[in-house]
């Protein structure tokens, strides 16, 4: 083909233009006339040429038709031939195909009813294969509503789970399927609301009932029949609902059931929740959610009561409160993964182990009964315990039982003052007789007194020291026994118990017993005799300091000998409380002394004495002498020194009175009076009122006052003036001054007795000679005040 048509158009080539077109036309296809008809159309040449070209072909069609008729005719003239046999053949198929449907009309009614069974049956099939596969995803969608119907909200989750991932899927084109799979995340947070809600539930009934959580927990290690720690193993399990499964009822001890601590809440609305929010992804959000709520209510449950401080039952309420917190999250701990973590729950315990210092250290200072702030330490010590026992530390709340215990001995030290300002108040401050050996067995059961000479004597008979003595002496042992009830359970040494006791003690008596004997001693209604009682009394308390340092010695089981153990320092108490006593004794015989001298009534210008001592001097020498008396149970220098502290008070008091500014005038009948009354007073030291003293040591405080009245008596002026400075002078006491100053007085009186100074010239010569001697003294005067 491809060899003609090039040939084709080499012939072309050597042809005229149209003659070449009109092969085209007749060798191409049919669809490339068109553009072969087209380069052609333009002249009316090709035109006559393709007509001539046509006419051509119709001939040659024409030929070819003819040579082919005969054969159209005789196939004609046969079809002829059997048109009539077709015709027969016509109505016997016609009869046939109506005898035909005829018989066939039932069976194409069976035909169609079996079609439609088969349909039927089909359908039937489908729908089964189709509820086989939607019956378990309505079984399980049913499941599902029923486990929500009764809480199982865990178990609806999976099955919500199994439903999405294995049974909805066969089913997706139904739109029951897509409902269901529309509600689905509906349900689930139905199930998040409700699984929260209860959750608050729980942690609203927790933040209500801590309290006696906490209260269980601490039973359990206060009972001393029970371990101390509490047992992991059995923490907070129940089945039913977050409430507390029974109620503290002050029964019997012996009826009641100890409840324990795991018996009393249900936890399971925290699993569930924690459950539902892991399995729905969102166990994150859980988390956070209950470690905030959870630390609200750890600052709701350290926050105090502003009146916590003024019962025992405030301070157990809040470590009672702050107990349950933490065994809840311990047992939280322990029993899920990951909700609570061991270093959340130390963060947690170390801010509320500081607010609780805080707040016991501020509220503690408020207590001021003893009684109070030991109970508060027995708290403390069962709360530490407590808590340690499920694992948290408490070292810090052991320091702070140290501070507490120095308030607390301030406390003691309070109410001991106040007993023995009562004991102190009550007591007579006179020996305590004892009538028969029992009363004599009873007092030193309570005070270790012994005197051999004592126990010479027959009954009845008297103890030289006053009641107070045994009462102080048995308080301070109390005070031992309360300071020692606050060391107990402090997890301490037996040496350093005994040392905190001897160290309270000490405060004991160098603070409070000192202080309560100093106020004691300046009382003014304390007279000499109970100055004395009370140095006798300290002198017997001093001695028994030995026996309460082995009292302390048997509790602690600490032996005296070791090298660390304190001493007590009652002796100096009770030395300075002695001093005081003794101080006083003196001040107060100098104020009777000058009581006395206040009504002393002399006549300075009488002209001659009575021939007698004033009374008033005489009583004092009475009261005096009596006085001493007293003094026999006194230690000796401490009555001679009163005695000789009284003498020398009086002398003094005796000089003043001559020398006193507003006396103007003496008689020398007032100084014979005088001397008189100083007889008297050197006839008591003579007559040694208080044993002890050597030789006229005593009669030697009276010296200056003797010198000057013998001066004056005997008016030897010529002897003082020629041996004054002399070591071995008669009048060596006698001072110039206070010469110038009495004789100036006497001299003053002579002025004024004009009898004496106009008709007696031995008068009017002792004027002179008076005059003469205060020329000579005041140049003396004038001569130690030059050389001073």
């Amino acid at each position: 083909a491809e060899r003609g048509r090039r040939g084709w158009r080499r012939m072309a080539e050597s042809l005229p233009e149209h003659d070449r077109i009109l092969q085209e036309i007749e060798s191409t296809d049919t669809a490339c006339v068109g553009p072969t008809l087209s380069a052609g159309r333009g002249g009316r040449g090709f035109m006559e040429k393709l007509d001539a070209c046509i006419r051509n072909h119709d001939r040659e069609i024409e030929k070819m038709c003819n040579f082919h008729h005969q054969g159209f005719v005789d196939a004609i003239t046969e079809l002829l031939k059997v048109r009539a046999d077709a015709e027969k053949l016509k109505v016997q198929v016609t009869d046939t195909n109506r005898r035909l449907q005829d018989a066939g009309k039932e069976v194409i009614a069976q035909t169609e009813e079996i079609i439609r069974c088969r349909v039927q049956q089909r359908n039937i099939t489908t729908v089964v294969e189709k509820l086989q596969l939607c019956l378990p995803v309505l079984e399980m969608y049913s499941k599902l509503k029923e486990q929500m119907s009764v809480k199982r909200y865990y178990s609806a989750l999976k099955t919500m789970e199994q439903l999405e991932n294995l049974y909805l899927p066969r089913v997706s084109q139904y739109r029951f399927c897509q409902i269901m799979i529309e509600n689905l995340p509906k349900l689930r947070e139905e199930i998040k609301e409700i699984s929260m809600s209860d959750l608050k539930d729980f942690l609203e009934s927790i933040r209500k009932h801590s309290d006696r959580i906490g209260e269980t927990a601490m039973k359990q290690v206060s009972q001393p029949n029970r371990m101390i720690r509490p047992c992991r193993n059995r923490i907070l399990e129940s089945k039913n609902e977050i409430t507390l499964k029974r109620t503290f009822e002050d029964e019997d001890e012996h009826e009641e059931e100890v409840l324990t601590a795991q018996d009393l809440v249900d936890f399971s609305p925290v699993y569930r929740c924690l459950h539902i929010y892991s399995v729905l992804g969102d166990g994150e959000i859980f988390e956070n959610y209950y470690r905030k709520q959870r630390r609200k209510q750890a600052r709701l449950v350290l926050q105090p009561q502003s009146s916590m401080h003024e019962t025992v039952e405030g301070y157990r309420r809040y470590f009672s409160q702050i107990v349950g917190f933490f065994v809840v999250e311990d047992h939280i701990l322990h029993v899920t993964q990951g909700l609570v973590t061991r270093t959340y729950t130390d963060e947690l315990w170390n801010m509320a182990l500081s607010k609780i210092i805080a707040v016991l250290r501020t509220h503690s200072s408020y207590c001021n009964d003893p009684d109070l702030v030991l109970e508060l330490k027995n708290l403390i010590v069962v709360f530490a315990d407590t808590l340690q026992g499920y694992g948290f530390p408490v070292n810090r709340l052991f320091d702070l039982l140290f501070e507490i215990r120095d308030q607390y001995n301030e406390t003691l030290l309070k109410k001991w003052s106040g007993l023995f300002r009562d004991i102190f108040e009550a007591d007579n401050y006179s020996p305590i007789p004892v009538a028969n050996e029992e009363e004599y067995r009873i007092v030193i059961s309570k005070f270790p007194f012994q005197d051999s000479e004592l126990d010479k004597q027959s009954f009845p008979k008297k103890l030289p020291m006053s009641q107070s003595v045994p009462q102080i002496y048995m308080q301070v042992k109390e005070f031992i026994y309360a300071s020692l009830k606050f060391s107990e359970s402090l997890h301490r040494s037996s040496t350093e118990i005994d040392d905190m006791l001897r160290k309270s003690t000490n405060l004991l008596l160098t603070r409070t017993l000192s202080s309560c004997l100093q106020n004691l001693i300046k009382k003014p209604h304390i007279g000499l005799t109970e100055l004395v009682q009370i140095i006798i009394n300290t002198t017997h308390l001093e001695q028994a300091c030995k026996y309460l340092e082995d009292f302390i010695s048997n509790i602690t089981n600490i032996s005296q000998l070791t090298v660390h153990t304190a001493r007590l320092y009652g002796l100096s108490t009770f030395k300075d409380a002695r001093h005081a006593a003794e101080g006083e004794i003196y001040t107060k015989l100098n104020q009777k002394i000058d009581e006395f001298i206040q009504i002393a009534d002399y006549d300075w210008t009488m002209s001659e004495s009575d021939g007698r001592a004033s009374g008033y001097l005489m009583d004092l020498i009475n009261f005096l002498r009596s006085t001493f008396q007293v003094f026999t149970h006194l230690p000796g220098k401490v009555a001679q020194t009163a005695c000789m502290s009284a003498c020398q008070h009086l002398s003094m008091s005796l000089m003043q009175m001559l020398l006193d500014s507003e006396l103007k005038q003496i008689s020398m009948g007032a100084i014979q009076q005088f001397n008189l009354d100083v007889i008297q007073c050197e006839l008591f030291a003579s007559s040694e009122p208080v044993p002890g003293f050597q030789g006229d040591t005593l009669q030697l405080a009276f010296i200056d006052l003797r010198q000057l009245l013998d001066l004056f008596m005997v008016w030897d002026w010529s002897t003082y003036l020629a041996d004054y400075g002399q070591a071995t002078s008669k009048y060596l006491r006698v001072n110039p001054s206070t010469a110038l100053t009495l004789l100036e007085k006497m001299k003053d009186s002579s002025k004024k007795n004009n009898i004496f100074a106009q008709f007696r010239k031995n008068d009017r010569d002792k004027q002179k000679l008076i005059e003469t001697v205060v020329k000579q003294l005041r140049s003396l005067v004038n001569g130690m005040s030059q050389h001073a």
